[in-house]
């Protein structure tokens, strides 16, 4: 990293490169990084880097800073800001946010390599209503009319639902999209397409 430190320094200008703070500043080596350059490390705050390390200390206030540093075009900083973002889909300002952002392949594959995953034996498997296999970024097919709470449509069945993100803590429940709202669907009412 030696060789990298300088160069991170000088491009972080002395400010945290994803919340902008300019106190206890260290170079960062992200991981799973494809290769060792510059690209691979960011200049960050010891409140970023804590939380980043640490999800049990994560203060979502504290990452909406990322509205901003998630359009860095620095890779480092696109796949935290990303891990990040998924890490806080919870909290639903997010998941708007990480559904706006673009990342080259080669960053989406690195910032995927790196996502929180539920620890242990026994974790939830999401499967559809046939039993398929339920991961993120697939796409399911509504088997029965559903009420949307909350607005005043209902999602119909046949209703295509892209991209959608598993809820780490409760294998019936998927987050997605439909008419452009983000929304919680038992996995029993959909179908792997």
């Amino acid at each position: 990293m030696a060789d990298f430190e300088k160069e991170v320094k000088e491009r972080g200008a002395g400010v945290c490169e994803l919340c902008g703070a300019t106190d206890s500043l260290q170079v960062y080596e992200v991981s799973h990084a494809p290769s060792d350059s510059a690209d691979s490390y960011a200049l960050l705050c010891e409140t970023c880097i804590e939380q980043i390390d640490d999800k049990n200390l994560t203060d979502a206030n504290h990452w909406r800073c990322l509205n901003d540093s998630m359009w860095s075009t620095v890779p480092a900083v696109q796949v935290l800001a990303y891990r990040m973002l998924d890490r806080l889909r919870p909290e639903g300002w997010s998941g708007d946010l990480i559904d706006m952002m673009y990342l080259e392949d080669e960053n989406m594959t690195w910032a995927q390599a790196g996502l929180d995953v539920p620890e242990g034996e026994g974790d939830p498997v999401h499967r559809d209503s046939n039993g398929a296999l339920l991961t993120d970024g697939d796409t399911v097919v509504l088997t029965k009319d559903l009420n949307v709470k909350g607005t005043t449509f209902t999602a119909k069945r046949g209703t295509a639902v892209r991209n959608i993100r598993l809820v780490f803590d409760n294998h019936e429940h998927i987050e997605g999209k439909v008419n452009g709202t983000q929304i919680v669907i038992l996995t029993k009412f959909t179908k792997k397409s």
